[in-house]
């Protein structure tokens, strides 16, 4: 639906531009979308089923605009922490009987990681433990869903359907013999003999080094997500270790006598019954329910009546210089508004949540600086979520105290810069270049030609001494010597449980956990108020906020980095280039692409 907003609104703005008769149309069409987002909520029947429809994206942070009640109740995107706090109000609303799971994930971005997830599974055992019931209907379960819907108290699977979860794997593109085929050189420098971001640029396969920690990593991740699901179905990991080494793709008849389901169903089979839990004889009818979306429109999070706050500041996607764009985090406005609810009197404490893998170093610090201020006025707390890696790590390291999830992907401590060049592809073209400078370094900073083994030298003593302040900074803040931070360096990825082992993390929990925690360090009391940054804008505000931005040529659009997106999974694979906007291109940054499925 979203989608569809999106194109409507971009097709009445280039209306109003080009046909002049159109703008009392596109005004009355925007007020009736901005009337349609004001509709009430249905209402909640007694007797209800609660539907968390799974096909949406789970994001960290708020959405970025109010769309208000449009649609039918699905959201292509949910806030985790909506998410877990509507599950949470269900378990005790006697309103609600119970909770239904229904879909497929639609993972986007840094969004539906396993430490998101492992939030959610939390929340649904606050309503099994509210002795409701939770039912989880599948038709074809990915392991994400399958770990979703296994913390149910009844798993249903389709009699044709299947559960997907064959073991996690990590697939990297590599770039190189691409690069050298159309003539794009590369240069890195970099510290660390696991920082293995610029192996895709320089190689075409892992190194040992990298394929060493991704194993380890994975095999951390994987043993979780097993234990839990081994937990809440009263199976040996062994023996679901076994089902899917056998099985692959889990049939029904299988799943069911390795107990990871209850029993199979079609889906008309589940409605009848839902129909007669909820009291509704008419055939016609469906059972009494009402969708996630729509219960978690609550009001806002207030504990108490106070006037004290603690914010939640929300730092998701990649770090980068600048301002940043909406699916990014810009050094100067993260720093900014850190900035400002340190010098709020009514913020009492923050909560950093994290969930990037880093970026630009000049970017980050920007953040920490801003970090380390904030805390010598009131706590500063962070909460880390499926990545806090590289760059994700530096702005975490003051923290006066750090949780993360058993699942998340943090550490990465390790530095890089990378120089690219397009002389070779350019002089294919019959294009050349040359220059006048006034000084030996004048040019150093192009894409022209190689940089020489005297401007590399420059680099590459800029990231040693970047990565020793990185060492150092972590060393002060975790209270570690460096020398031992040294040794767990080296730019490699942990997950949550092995950085809480080696004093990079404090405490395995989540958003609410570290909230609570800020809430008490503060001496707040029971009575306090939950704030989030950057804060959600109603659907009237942005169009207005649109409508500013467009230009008498047409609507202003702003570009960054050296390559644009290219379509679907290349666009996925390097479009983290946008990010490449450091000044001097030096980057706190995990392995690139580090997707786990």
């Amino acid at each position: 639906m979203k989608n569809f907003l999106t194109s409507l609104l971009g097709s009445l703005v280039a209306l109003l531009i080009f046909v002049g008769g159109g703008i009392l149309l596109m005004i009355g069409i925007l007020g009736a979308i901005v009337a349609m987002a004001g509709k009430k909520t249905p209402g909640i029947e007694s007797n209800s089923y609660l539907v968390f429809d799974l096909a949406t994206n789970i994001t960290d942070a708020p959405p970025l605009v109010d769309f208000g009640d449009l649609g039918d109740g699905r959201n292509e995107t949910l806030q985790l922490r909506a998410v877990t706090r509507g599950l949470r109000r269900a378990a005790t609303d006697p309103r609600i009987k119970g909770v239904l799971l229904i879909g497929t994930l639609s993972p986007s971005g840094y969004g539906s990681g396993y430490a998101a997830l492992r939030e959610v599974r939390a929340a649904l055992g606050a309503v099994r433990d509210a002795h409701k019931p939770v039912k989880a209907y599948m038709d074809f379960a990915t392991t994400k869903d399958y770990y979703l819907a296994s913390a149910a108290s009844n798993v249903i699977l389709n009699p044709y359907g299947m559960i997907y979860m064959p073991g996690l794997a990590s697939e990297p593109m590599f770039y190189a013999g691409a690069f050298e085929k159309y003539g794009v050189g590369v240069q890195v420098t970099r510290v660390g003999k696991y920082k293995s971001y610029v192996e895709p640029f320089i190689r075409k396969d892992m190194s040992p080094e990298n394929r060493e920690q991704i194993q380890k990593l994975l095999g951390d991740v994987w043993g979780d997500l097993v234990s839990e699901v081994g937990v809440s179905r009263n199976v040996t990991p062994a023996r679901i270790q076994a089902t899917v080494d056998s099985e692959g793709l889990i049939r029904p008849e299988a799943a069911r006598a390795a107990h990871l389901i209850d029993r199979t169903a079609y889906r008309d089979e589940l409605e009848a019954e839902l129909k007669a839990e909820t009291g509704v004889t008419e055939p016609k009818e469906s059972f009494h329910e009402i969708t996630l979306a729509h219960y978690i429109k609550a009001p806002a999070d207030v504990v108490g009546k106070s006037g004290s706050k603690v914010a939640v500041v929300y730092a998701e996607g990649d770090i980068v210089d600048g301002e940043g764009e909406d699916d990014s985090v810009g050094g100067l406005k993260y720093a900014r508004e850190i900035r400002e609810l340190r010098e709020d009197p009514s913020v009492r404490a923050i909560v950093l949540r994290v969930n990037s893998p880093g970026g630009s170093a000049t970017a980050a610090e920007d953040i920490q600086r801003e970090v380390v201020l904030a805390r010598k006025v009131k706590p500063v707390v962070v909460s880390m979520g499926s990545y806090a890696a590289s760059g994700g790590y530096w702005i975490s390291a003051y923290g006066d105290r750090i949780f993360a999830e058993p699942t998340t992907i943090t550490g990465s401590i390790g530095v890089f810069g990378i120089q690219f060049d397009v002389q070779k592809l350019a002089n294919n073209l019959g294009l050349t270049f040359d220059s006048v400078k006034t000084g030996k370094f004048a040019d150093s900073i192009t894409i022209t030609r190689p940089k020489t083994p005297e401007e590399m030298d420059v680099f590459q003593r800029m990231v040693d001494w970047i990565y020793g302040q990185f060492i150092a900074k972590v060393a002060e803040g975790r209270h570690l010597k460096p020398e031992f931070v040294q040794e767990i360096a080296q730019g490699r990825v942990w997950s949550g449980t092995e950085a809480r082992k080696l004093g990079l993390v404090d405490e395995i929990g989540g958003l609410d956990a570290a909230i609570k925690f800020a809430a008490k360090r503060a001496n707040l009391g029971p009575a306090y108020r939950v704030v989030e940054y950057p804060q959600t804008k109603e659907l009237a505000e942005a169009i207005a906020e649109m409508l500013g931005k467009i230009a008498p040529t047409g609507l202003h659009v702003r570009t960054s980095g050296w390559m644009r997106e290219v379509e679907r999974r290349i666009e996925t694979e390097f479009g983290h280039l946008r990010s490449f906007n450091d000044p001097v291109g030096i980057y706190a940054r995990m392995p690139a692409d580090l997707a786990i499925h």
